[in-house]
């Protein structure tokens, strides 16, 4: 199953990835009709015709390797041309050749890091298998080679077919919609991304690629919340994040994924610092140092103290995880809020939007979703699954309040136009 969803990762495109061929001025030519081929070559790509574009990327490469856009250009072709491939050893030539020609080309374009990322994790031959049911198998390559032909009707013939054999193959459902998409039918094609998410809300892909054609027609706030929910379904996948950085910079905005809390070992009071003239209350301290110590005295009770063997006794081995993470916190915030109401250090508090940042977490219930999201490792992550089977509303509400600013309606119109392209 694993290398069924990388395959549908892989023969997707992305959103708001498509490069631009506009930047020729830099490339150094073998004669003078490379800059006319060049610029031919990439509106073609640019337009999804990337059979066509095939045969004058290769000619282009060989004459100037060092262009890294038609470099990148051509592997994306590559993967395109195996999916018309019925030689399973030719078409896994093929995406391992597109995968060396990234690594080489050291680019750092959505497109070259998305694909390389796919690439990069598929099997050693290059090859994948939508299913074990044969007959659902040569139904999804035959509907694989119609579309990278742009036979789009054919594509859906033959995967509705390997849909009707395996009425849950989350493949089919979402190739179905893509290439409704493709075809301009954005009903029919939202109709079918609903399905594929119906059939599995934790694979992202479906909620991208309905973002995208929501992002195409100028309806950003949904896109939004489309992209919101593909964060949640696969929050360490770096594609979801490349993309909701794009869908950022088209609405002219940053995502806000701040860092919440104390900074590693604060800053004490020197001894030779000057004692407060007036000390008024001299128990209480005049610094952030208690917080940080409550914090640290958590990790080493779950540590160095046995606490994470109580916890989870049928693990054989220390972790990172979701409850150590947030009982420090929780004691840190425990302190915070105690100096917040002294009037001796309210204002160190107040004055450290790290902190401030924490307790308005803290106060808005998305502690655990904020662990999870911004400070999860190896550790942590394993107890993600667990967590958003009963709290997807909390991990989508982090995300909507914190990270992605809201759309701002009366710049949506004027994007329209450079909204991006459809990307399979």
């Amino acid at each position: 199953m694993k290398h069924q969803y990388l395959r549908v990762r892989i023969l997707l495109l992305f959103f708001g990835i498509i490069t631009s061929a506009s930047c020729i001025e830099a490339q150094t030519q073998a004669d003078a009709s490379y800059p006319a081929t060049r610029q031919q070559a990439m509106q073609l790509f640019d337009q999804g015709k990337r059979l066509e574009a095939l045969p004058l990327l290769e000619e282009l490469a060989q004459k100037n390797p060092g262009d890294e856009e038609v470099a990148v250009a051509l592997a994306a072709s590559l993967v395109t041309h195996a999916a018309t491939l019925t030689d399973p050893q030719a078409a896994g030539g093929e995406r391992l050749r597109a995968k060396s020609l990234l690594e080489k080309s050291g680019s750092t374009s959505p497109l070259a890091k998305n694909l390389l990322q796919l690439l990069r994790a598929m099997p050693e031959s290059g090859n994948f298998q939508f299913s074990e049911n044969p007959a659902v198998e040569q139904a999804m390559r035959a509907g694989e080679a119609a579309f990278s032909r742009r036979d789009f009707d054919e594509a859906i013939k033959n995967y509705s077919r390997a849909l009707e054999l395996e009425p849950k193959n989350y493949a089919a459902t979402l190739f179905i919609g893509n290439a409704f998409h493709k075809k301009n039918d954005f009903a029919r094609a939202a109709e079918w991304y609903e399905k594929a998410i119906q059939l599995d809300a934790n694979i992202e892909t479906a909620y991208r690629y309905y973002a995208e054609m929501l992002a195409k027609a100028g309806e950003m706030a949904k896109s939004r919340r489309l992209l919101i929910q593909a964060l949640v379904a696969e929050p360490y996948n770096r594609i979801v994040w490349r993309d909701l950085m794009a869908w950022a910079a088209l609405n002219h905005t940053e995502l806000t994924f701040r860092y919440a809390g104390m900074s590693p070992d604060p800053k004490l009071p020197r001894k030779d610092e000057p004692s407060f003239d007036v000390k008024l209350f001299p128990q209480r301290p005049k610094h952030l140092s208690d917080a940080w110590q409550a914090y640290q005295s958590v990790h080493d009770d779950w540590k160095e103290r046995g606490k994470f063997k109580q916890r989870f006794p049928q693990e054989t081995g220390y972790r990172h995880s979701l409850a150590e993470e947030t009982e420090a916190l929780m004691a840190e915030i425990r302190v915070l809020e105690r100096l917040k109401g002294d009037i001796e250090t309210a204002e160190l508090v107040l004055e450290n939007q790290p902190l401030v940042l924490l307790l308005k977490l803290h106060q808005a219930g998305v502690l655990e979703a904020y662990v999870l999201f911004r400070l999860a490792d190896e550790g942590i992550a394993k107890d993600y699954s667990a967590y958003r089977a009963g709290n997807r509303n909390k991990l989508e509400e982090y995300i909507d309040k914190f990270v992605v600013p809201p759309v701002v309606a009366r710049r949506t119109e004027t994007r329209t136009a450079t909204s991006p392209k459809p990307c399979r």
